[in-house]
């Protein structure tokens, strides 16, 4: 009788984010405050989050400690899948902000490739790469355009293609829809969406509850604590 031989059960992906009991301290004004309290958390590849909570609720607080932008007071946080802090950026993690944050003196086409520039690859194929990311976000026909003469929607895409272009693990969404009227941050986050590899994450900081429904998962801040409901059934990817 041939021997039975029986799968191994698949091993579980390295975390890309694990935080344990964070807490970020800051002074204003001579007076001490605390911004993120005692939040533990885990990013998984292909998890696709909503970080929902007004505005001073502690979400662009808690993006920068997952992304090493900045370092907690107290707790530890580690980045398993992807490995050191210092090796983040550019490359495994790329953030999308609210605000403005195109380099004003390139064109879309140059602030797109930047961070392929920045890790080594030969600017000509830098650029001919961006490209590529601009057409596939609708943005061809704005390459040669500077930031300022762009929309604010435009201008966000342009700054989602550049996150993406380096196709990162995990991409830290700030808020990158607050600016925008309803129907250009629907736009935008069909964009986002559409464009992700299935094994990147995406953490996505809001304020606003449609935009959240969009995310599979749902982390709620609410004055620098976080509760993690657990996965919504049905939630968009």
């Amino acid at each position: 009788m041939p021997e039975l031989l029986i799968a191994a059960p698949p091993t579980p992906a390295l975390a890309l984010v694990d935080a344990w009991h964070l807490g970020r301290d800051f002074r204003l004004e001579g007076q001490a405050f605390s911004a993120l309290q005692d939040v533990s958390v885990q990013v998984r590849p292909g998890d696709r989050i909503a970080l929902l909570g007004a505005s001073g609720s502690g979400k662009s607080t808690l993006l920068h400690l997952l992304g090493a932008l900045d370092t907690s007071t107290s707790g530890t946080v580690s980045w398993p899948a992807l490995g050191r802090a210092s090796a983040l950026r550019p490359g495994p993690v790329a953030f999308v902000f609210q605000a403005q944050s195109l380099l004003p003196p390139l064109s879309a086409l140059e602030n797109v490739a930047l961070p392929l520039i920045l890790a080594g690859q030969a600017q000509g194929s830098a650029l001919k790469e961006a490209q590529i990311w601009l057409e596939r976000l609708k943005l061809g026909a704005l390459a040669d355009q500077l930031p300022e003469e762009l929309s604010g929607g435009q201008a966000q895409r342009v700054a989602v293609a550049r996150a993406l272009v380096s196709r990162p693990r995990l991409i830290l969404a700030d808020e990158p829809t607050g600016q925008l009227d309803s129907a250009t941050a629907a736009d935008l986050m069909d964009v986002l969406l559409d464009a992700l590899d299935p094994g990147c994450a995406l953490v996505l900081a809001t304020h606003d509850p449609v935009v959240a429904r969009r995310l599979d998962t749902v982390w709620q801040m609410d004055g620098g604590r976080l509760s993690v409901p657990g996965r919504r059934a049905g939630g968009a990817a």
